[in-house]
């Protein structure tokens, strides 16, 4: 399970120079006061697709916004973890994800949240909105891509191929590097999301040596309904000795990680609570979940929805039906060393950003564990 470390100084000759170069406001973020998240014992982390918003998508531009906003451990996506370290890409610095590598690699297999459901309740005197209107999906919905053209994907193709024996042929130092950068500013990676269950094992190697030059306990992946490649992700994990955590969306319950954690000790949940609520096969609660399977979760996601009947939005924290202060409550009584990772998905007000909307969620989750 997840272990907070303390790292060293790093002297500021073993940054490189392109990152002081270009991204002068790293050195601040270094000299600055050193955040910390960690609130009555609960490590309260982020996922960095909660920035995807924000223009600079590089490694070291998210190194500042997590400063900023006031965490001091992550779950860090992988697109700006291979724009570091000199991936290939058909984009522009960031990762070529698309917002700085989206949810990380889905996986052929990975289940699809597919289109919302259309539903006839309300939320606070509003009706629910016709599917993709108004869900406070804060800009992560339309996961469908359309049909791509036979050029597209041939490109696509070659463009795999090229990121594939960079992969398998990369150092590890730039990783070490951008870990020691991280823990420098005073942040810590339990996780890092660029695992999918079509990648070869040359490239299962890949990410898990990766997860352990950033000092992550676990990587994480969308949950594959396919067995056979469940035992296969788990074996690599168990054997690589860094947990895998499947995340879910509305797609968890009680029972979605059953053959998951029989199928191999190395197979974890990376749980996302938000989405739970917003689901209609739960069969229990949160808190039900962290009761039973609590030494099987490596982290879990934290945002505030509604329940189907009530439009299954995606709000401002304490606006919306997850119960997260019950569940953070929970995490402390019981002394359970796993990170809660905030995500980011309600619409960002005028005005504001990214950053200064997930400073609302530490604080909402500061007030819930000290009260």
């Amino acid at each position: 399970m997840f272990t907070r470390r303390e790292f060293g100084k790093l002297a500021l000759a073993g940054v490189p120079a392109a990152v002081l170069g270009r991204h002068e406001s790293i050195a601040a973020a270094s000299s600055q006061a050193r955040p910390n998240s960690l609130i009555e014992g609960v490590q309260i982390g982020v996922i960095t697709y909660s920035y995807r918003s924000m223009v600079d998508q590089s490694a070291e531009a998210t190194l500042k916004y997590v400063v900023d906003s006031g965490i001091s451990a992550i779950e860090l996506m992988g697109g700006p973890v291979e724009s570091f370290a000199g991936a290939p890409s058909s984009g522009g610095r960031g990762g070529g994800r698309g917002r700085g590598g989206e949810r990380g690699a889905r996986g052929g297999d990975a289940p699809s949240d597919g289109p919302p459901p259309v539903m006839s309740g309300t939320w606070n005197g509003q009706p629910c909105a016709l599917p993709g209107e108004g869900r406070g999906d804060g800009g992560g919905g339309g996961r469908g891509r359309g049909q791509q053209t036979p050029e597209q994907q041939a490109a696509q193709q070659e463009q795999a191929a090229k990121l594939k024996a960079w992969r398998t042929s990369v150092s590890m130092d730039p990783f070490k590097k951008l870990r020691h950068m991280y823990n420098d500013a005073g942040v810590t990676i339990y996780a890092w999301k660029q695992l999918a269950t079509s990648m070869s094992d040359e490239e299962f190697e890949y990410i898990f040596n990766v997860a352990e030059a950033l000092g992550c306990s676990h990587t994480t992946l969308e949950l594959p309904t396919d067995g056979a490649q469940l035992m296969r992700v788990g074996e690599f994990a168990a054997k690589k000795k860094i947990y895998a955590a499947y995340h879910t969306h509305t797609q968890g319950s009680m029972t979605a990680f059953n053959e998951a954690f029989a199928l191999s000790r190395g197979n974890m949940a990376n749980v996302d609570f938000g989405h739970w609520v917003a689901a209609d096969n739960a069969g229990g609660t949160p808190m039900d979940f962290l009761a039973k399977h609590h030494d099987r979760i490596a982290s879990f996601h934290l945002k505030d929805r509604t329940t189907p009947k009530n439009c299954a939005l995606n709000l401002p924290w304490g606006t919306g039906e997850t119960p997260i202060v019950e569940i953070l409550q929970m995490v402390k009584k019981n002394k359970w060393q796993i990170p809660g990772s905030i995500e980011l998905e309600y619409d960002v007000p005028e005005g504001s950003d990214a950053v200064q909307e997930v400073r609302k969620c530490v604080g909402f989750c500061r007030t819930a564990l000290t009260r």
